[in-house]
């Protein structure tokens, strides 16, 4: 990559990151402890909503786990309308379902109740109702809302994308197979609901990934070079609560205070990344998403690894720090032990939890316009610790091969 390119990306970060201190950094009004989920509907009725459209999918409404809170929301006199449609990775056309159901039926607000898809999902569709003007791709990358949404509110039911404090959306073209990362302010919700009794029924493997993402979200806002005092301290809470809890959270699904510890991860996770960005983790995980359809958690748990490996002695220190702040026995080592500890941890707690170390569904042939769209998608954007160039994203991509 030549220095001018690089440098480029560097003077591009820093401005983004000198005009973040003029951006509203507000985050959710914060309901949690167990049962919190009944609490939504009066958080509702004090905005002065009557009717809201309550974006989730069929696995969660077969489980029944709205039930709580559609009984909550019938005994404080709010309506609401089900769009439980939303797919694994949502689509533009999910988007445009959803959209057309709220202005049906007269919605004034969106209930976002689930894991990453319905969140991505709810802001979307929020993002198209507040600019009926511009279509998904249109409004991919940052600040291309720049409207106020509908009064947006967040039921997280997995620990890992934080999505319920973030500006993020991300929605999946399944024609061109590209992801459209939607980044503006006002996609934060207004308020978002931590209830760990909505997570004890998750299957072992979307608690151990969603809980992956979550470190992921910590770990790559924390090495990045626009951290702020407070994402730094968030990126380490989460990651602290993460090795402390996830491991008890997926062997005993029905541990209420691993599950509530993983919430708050989540969420400090997310208030991290969401100012102080992600990486190539990321950019490489939703293009692996985009093509093959692989789950993001699952993605981000098999990549991080290989890309902390990747920039090396740029992050020793800070890995460092945070082996110490995760409890790992860094007795006498100095920085790169510690920082290649807490690498070989990471890829310990996945084989623990049953993740795999490497992807089937790579082809030879796909391999060119993943690594284009994942560089397009994180430079200039992501002020990663190295900056990648073709030939660094190619190598990393072939590593995770099969």
């Amino acid at each position: 990559m030549s220095k001018l390119f690089n440098a480029y990306c560097r003077v591009y970060q820093k401005a983004l990151y000198v005009g973040s201190f003029f951006l509203d950094w507000s985050k959710p009004e914060l309901i949690k402890g167990a049962g919190a989920v009944k609490q939504l509907p009066e958080a509702i009725k004090a905005k002065g909503l009557s009717k809201v459209l309550v974006v989730t999918d069929k696995g969660l409404m077969s489980l029944k786990l709205l039930d709580s809170l559609f009984e909550a929301l019938g005994n404080t006199g709010i309506d609401y309308v089900v769009f439980d449609g939303v797919q694994p990775n949502p689509t533009i056309d999910n988007i445009e379902d959803a959209v057309e159901l709220y202005l049906e039926n007269g919605c004034e607000g969106i209930v976002a109740f689930g894991g990453g898809s319905p969140m991505d999902c709810a802001k979307a569709c929020g993002a198209r109702i507040a600019r009926p003007d511009k279509s998904v791709p249109q409004m991919r990358g940052l600040l291309k809302v720049n409207k106020k949404l509908p009064p947006l509110f967040a039921v997280p039911t997995t620990a890992g994308t934080g999505s319920e404090t973030t500006i993020a959306a991300v929605v999946s073209n399944p024609i061109t197979h590209e992801k459209n990362a939607i980044n503006d302010h006002k996609l934060i919700p207004k308020v978002a609901v931590l209830d760990p009794e909505l997570t004890v029924g998750l299957p072992k493997h979307i608690t151990s990934t969603t809980g992956m993402d979550a470190l992921t979200h910590a770990v790559e806002a924390y090495i990045g070079k626009s951290n702020t005092f407070e994402t730094k301290k968030c990126a380490q809470k989460a990651t602290k609560l993460i090795f402390d809890n996830l491991y008890t959270a997926y062997e005993d699904g029905k541990d209420l205070d691993a599950r509530m510890n993983m919430l708050e991860a989540s969420f400090y996770a997310g208030v991290a990344f969401t100012r102080a960005y992600v990486g190539y983790v990321h950019s490489i995980a939703h293009n692996l998403g985009g093509h093959y359809g692989i789950p993001h958690g699952l993605a981000n748990a098999v990549i991080l690894p290989y890309v902390l490996d990747y920039y090396g002695s740029t992050i020793y220190r800070k890995l460092a720090k945070l082996a110490d702040i995760a409890g790992l026995d860094t007795m006498g080592m100095n920085k790169e032990q510690k920082a290649k500890l807490f690498i070989s941890e990471i890829r310990a707690m996945n084989e623990k939890m049953g993740i795999p170390s490497k992807f089937e569904q790579i082809k030879e042939e796909d391999i060119p316009v993943i690594v284009e769209r994942a560089l397009m998608e994180a430079n200039p954007l992501y002020p990663v610790p190295r900056i990648m160039d073709k030939k660094d994203c190619e190598a990393v991509i072939r590593q995770l091969m099969a």
